[in-house]
């Protein structure tokens, strides 16, 4: 046993991919299948195809199936698709106990249908199950319609069961497969499970190992209801519990957080928002704390602003006064900064007397900044005056001369002369 399983008082480890029936998942999706497969089988209606993604479940299902007719039911289990019908038949044949005299179609499955007929006389069924079945070929597709058409009156002799990934679908719906499609008695998808789900699964099987939800933190399950928000399969839910549970206890945490969540998609290399989650866990951290700091400055000043207690009168002196603290200021400009060192020298430099009655406030060096400025601004329109009347006077200048030139009568004239230019 895993040592995180000892860590976290679990009986078992929880999430292995491994189809163990007693994790089955018995809600949802997988829940209302098996009851349809289930009901099928009992009834003899034939070909069953189950689609789904990788890891939704369709092995464990199929091993749920075979638990619930342990006795009456001859399982022939396929992992994967041979390569052609012949082969088909041939490892049907043999799994049935036959050794056929010939490698003949025609003679194989005149014996498969005797060996059939045999079993159902004794009041059982041949269930055959094809997993990865998206990966059949044309002929094995036909071949596996042709055992689905042997019957005894309106009894189908054999049950498969077709396990396969969404390309199934498309393979099936192909103009061409319109006679297998025709013959297929129950065709179910199993989804992915939404967030609510996947959060019933992964208590689920909590469960079955023998601990309780609380193994995860509030934020352990956020970050899972993040990573999966788009859905989930058992395969991947799986992986990112165990792994979660793995950093947990590395880290020695008595329950599985955000950041072990988060750790955990890392080295799986998965693509989620949980690192958004981790980003917004740790600003309110930081929001929490400075309101806890700023909490416990406020608490000694509060303290300190209590009326002390009335002392009896004592003959000593009392203690000098202790100046308030200065307030802080805002930043001065240049011309205030140099001016507050001006006046500084002249106060240090001064005889006791003057220097109590120069005294000067910080308000005092604003005031004095603000007069400065005001003098600075005034002297610097002097200039511009000055152009402004030397211009003027040029122009009375030049008026004047070219009335002299002209011979005008008057100002008036002159005026009208030099416009008449």
């Amino acid at each position: 046993m895993h040592m995180y399983a000892q860590h976290f008082n679990l009986n078992i480890l929880p999430f292995e991919n491994v189809p163990d029936p007693l994790f089955f998942y018995d809600q949802g999706d997988h829940a209302r299948i098996r009851k349809q497969i289930s009901g099928s089988l009992q009834s003899g209606r034939g070909l069953i195809v189950v689609t789904g993604p990788i890891g939704s479940g369709k092995t464990t299902l199929s091993q749920m199936i075979k638990a619930d007719f342990p006795e009456n039911i001859k399982l022939i289990w396929m992992a994967e698709p041979p390569a052609n019908s012949s082969d088909l038949y041939l490892f049907l044949a043999q799994e049935l106990g036959l050794q056929p005299s010939s490698s003949e179609k025609t003679f194989v499955m005149r014996d498969i249908r005797n060996a059939l007929l045999k079993i159902n006389s004794e009041g059982k069924k041949c269930l055959i199950i094809i997993d990865e079945s998206h990966l059949m070929s044309d002929d094995v597709i036909n071949g596996v319609r042709l055992l689905n058409n042997l019957e005894e009156g309106s009894i189908k002799l054999i049950q498969l069961l077709l396990l396969g990934q969404e390309e199934l679908l498309e393979m099936i719906n192909r103009p061409t497969m319109e006679p297998f499609k025709q013959r297929i008695a129950a065709l179910e998808t199993l989804g992915r499970m939404n967030v609510e789900a996947v959060k019933r699964y992964i208590s689920h099987r909590i469960k079955v190992a023998g601990g309780t939800p609380d193994l995860i933190s509030d934020t352990g399950w956020e970050a899972l209801s993040i990573a999966f928000h788009a859905g989930g399969t058992p395969r991947t839910i799986n992986s990112l519990c165990d792994r979660s549970l793995s950093v947990a206890f590395e880290r020695e945490k008595p329950a599985v957080d955000a950041h072990d969540v988060y750790e955990a998609t890392q080295r799986l290399g998965l693509r989620t928002d949980v690192f958004h989650y981790i980003v917004s866990l740790k600003s309110q951290e930081r929001k929490t704390q400075e309101m806890h700091a700023a909490a416990q400055q406020s608490a000694p000043a509060a303290t300190s602003t209590e009326t002390p207690p009335a002392k009896a009168p004592s003959s000593e002196a009392p203690p000098p006064e202790v100046p308030p603290p200065i307030r802080e200021q805002q930043p001065v400009s240049p011309i205030s900064r140099k001016t507050k060192q001006t006046v500084n020298a002249a106060i240090n430099e001064a005889p006791d007397e003057l220097r109590k009655r120069m005294e000067i406030t910080e308000s005092s060096y604003e005031d004095i900044a603000n007069v400065i400025k005001t003098k600075y601004d005034q002297k610097s329109l002097k200039m511009p005056a000055v152009l402004l009347a030397a211009s003027m006077l040029s122009l009375v200048a030049s008026l004047v001369f070219f009335c002299h030139r002209t011979d005008s009568i008057g100002l008036i004239g002159c005026i009208m002369d030099l416009f008449s230019f």
